[in-house]
């Protein structure tokens, strides 16, 4: 018996993977039910399970009396001195207890106390399993649709794919594999409930750390990302290597590691781009691909004047907005886009006229302003006499 006992505890701890211990415990509490159950109270009972050979006792402390008048908590001195001669009033004798003698309904209890611990422990390591992967990309299978929104299944435990999460006029089949970003692990009586997201900018992240060696080693980093799930995603990234191109890292020969996540991503369009710690650089090289040629960035405002070309002023506003409105999230700045010949009519562009440049390294206050065409940055100060590059 303690053989078949130690075999089923060692299957359960491989599949559910539940610890032996836990079990065992689990086995103990049964016990004590057990007794409570056949004696009306159990306060009196140990339990002693050898966890190397699953061999167990059950024993009740009863406190010798000359006459009894609780029997599950006392023994008469008569009953006692039959085990030890030794016994006198007032001592305490641990009287075993026979589990085989347990009625049916005490043993019924028994075992779903068993069945009950077993199925918490498991749904606890579901979990804690899961949970450990909140934040991050799990590959599953699509079940089915319920209403609007998809059950994926993720192994051992279902997920939904909210509606709200899903890529607008994206669509799946049965059997589908998909990527999916865990957005939530809650713990719930029926087991784990996990809420996955299609939409999320971190699933583009964590896409390009799992494809991109350099991403996940921390050689490139991702500074920030704003994406407008299903059409465009900008992306800018920085090296901590110097002899490592950030851009191209992510890129890949011939496109592609960053093609793999575009076609994860069923086509959409991802825009990286060099981050910089100067904002007017890091607004011009955000608006992408169009050409900048003047940028005023105020930091304490977050707000940035854009001068571009006559030709490019569409490509940079992009379609309804989005390339504009992409980097605007992506930098943090407003961004205000003229073209060259608006800039010039409204009077905002005579800094680009003028013929004295100014170091960046004097920057301290005010704007920064960078000129893309003839690569200068102009500083306003509060110095009356300004500092000319030789």
């Amino acid at each position: 018996m303690n053989n078949e006992l130690m075999e089923a505890l060692n299957i359960l701890e491989k599949e559910k993977n539940i610890s032996k211990a836990t079990l065992l415990e689990a086995i103990e509490q049964s016990l004590l039910q057990a007794c409570k159950n056949h004696f009306g109270k159990a306060d009196n009972v140990k339990v002693n399970i050898d966890p190397d050979t699953c061999e167990f006792s059950v024993h009740a402390e009863k406190t010798v009396v000359e006459t009894v008048e609780d029997p599950v908590m006392e023994i008469s001195l008569v009953d006692a001195m039959m085990k030890d001669s030794r016994y006198e009033v007032g001592d305490v004798v641990n009287v075993e207890i026979k589990s085989k003698e347990f009625g049916r309904i005490a043993t019924q209890n028994a075992k779903n106390v068993i069945l009950q611990k077993i199925r918490e422990e498991e749904r606890k390591v579901l979990y804690n399993e899961y949970y450990s992967k909140e934040r991050e990309v799990v590959t599953g299978i699509v079940q089915r649709y319920l209403g609007r929104n998809v059950s994926i299944n993720l192994g051992k435990v279902d997920a939904i794919l909210n509606e709200n999460e899903m890529v607008k006029g994206e669509t799946f089949h049965p059997t589908e594999r998909v990527k999916v970003y865990v957005l939530e692990v809650k713990d719930t009586p029926k087991g784990p409930k996990i809420l996955v997201s299609r939409t999320h900018p971190e699933l583009v992240k964590r896409l390009f750390e799992n494809e991109v060696t350099e991403v996940k080693d921390g050689t490139v980093e991702i500074k920030c990302i704003a994406r407008e799930a299903g059409n465009r995603t900008k992306m800018a990234v920085w090296s901590n290597d110097p002899d490592v191109d950030a851009v191209g890292a992510c890129v890949g020969v011939n496109g592609a590691r960053v093609n793999s996540i575009v076609d994860e991503l069923r086509g959409e369009k991802i825009d990286i781009i060099n981050w910089d710690e100067n904002p007017a650089l890091l607004i011009e090289n955000a608006l992408s691909p169009a050409k900048v040629i003047y940028v005023a960035a105020d930091n304490d405002e977050k707000t940035a004047q854009v001068v571009v070309p006559d030709y490019q002023l569409s490509l940079a506003i992009g379609k309804e907005g989005q390339n504009a409105r992409l980097a605007a999230r992506l930098t943090g700045f407003k961004i205000d886009i003229k073209s060259e010949t608006q800039a010039i009519e409204a009077g905002d562009f005579d800094a680009y006229e003028e013929e004295e440049y100014y170091e960046e390294e004097y920057y301290e206050e005010g704007y920064d302003e960078y000129n893309a065409e003839d690569g200068y940055v102009q500083i306003e100060t509060e110095s009356e006499e300004p500092i000319v590059e030789e």
